[in-house]
């Protein structure tokens, strides 16, 4: 069987390279398409858009075996009927109207979809729930993100028998980096947890295979949160 295509969301931001500055791009960080390939994937980069409709995501899902939603910039609380924190990060409504359109759209479609850390936020979003703006407030330490481009690290203990759990064991070490957690997930049972009653992961009982992370597996030397998907993606072929 060839290997299965996995949608990528990505980013639009400015970027810089040879003799160009600043220059408005779609880009990834190349962990997630080498960790997906690693696991057996081949990888199709989705761009954000705005106002993506439901019949256009629909087609993009139609095209694959498997989606992962990348990490990144801070939901706009007006998903969620919040109004913004003071520290919120500027928000990206192409990236919140395409990645909601595409869980909606892989959802219809029981389409294998993974969450990473803003992934597994906008799968709450979509679903109905909120989202905590600003972790510190509430559990007092900035270890989930300590720093500017820098990853902590640090454990999670998941549910035994949940599909993560199958799949990781019963604890892993994971690196981190997010500000924000979630804090209600209509539809997804909670799966996974940070010492300090963060929650961690999120599945849905009712899909093939519908899981969203808090931590960023691409950038840690574990790959069986994506190999594990990528094994959905073939069953569902299969």
């Amino acid at each position: 069987m060839s290997a299965p295509l996995i949608g990528l969301t990505c980013y639009a931001e400015p970027a810089s390279w040879g003799v160009w500055r600043d220059v408005p791009a779609v880009l990834v960080p190349a962990a997630y398409v080498d960790a997906l390939r690693a696991a057996g994937a081949r990888v199709l980069l989705v761009p954000p858009e705005h106002c993506l409709d439901a019949a256009d995501a629909d087609r993009v899902v139609a095209a694959l075996d498997g989606l992962v939603l990348a990490g990144g910039a801070d939901v706009d609380p007006a998903r969620y009927g919040e109004q913004p924190h003071p520290v919120l990060q500027a928000p990206r409504p192409d990236r919140d109207d395409a990645e909601v359109a595409l869980v909606d759209a892989a959802v219809r479609a029981d389409l294998p979809l993974l969450g990473v850390c803003r992934g597994m936020q906008v799968m709450a979003v979509a679903a109905g729930g909120a989202l905590e703006q600003h972790l510190p407030d509430r559990v007092g330490h900035d270890r989930h993100s300590p720093g500017p481009g820098q990853y902590g690290e640090h454990g999670v203990r998941l549910t035994p028998g949940s599909r993560l759990g199958n799949a990781l064991g019963e604890r892993v070490d994971v690196p981190t980096y997010h500000h924000q957690g979630v804090l209600t997930c209509p539809g997804y049972d909670q799966v996974g947890w940070a010492d300090d009653g963060v929650l961690e992961a999120i599945e849905a009982p009712d899909a093939t295979w519908r899981v969203g992370v808090q931590w960023h597996p691409e950038v840690g030397a574990d790959p069986r949160v994506f190999v594990a998907l990528i094994e959905a993606a073939r069953l569902r072929r299969g």
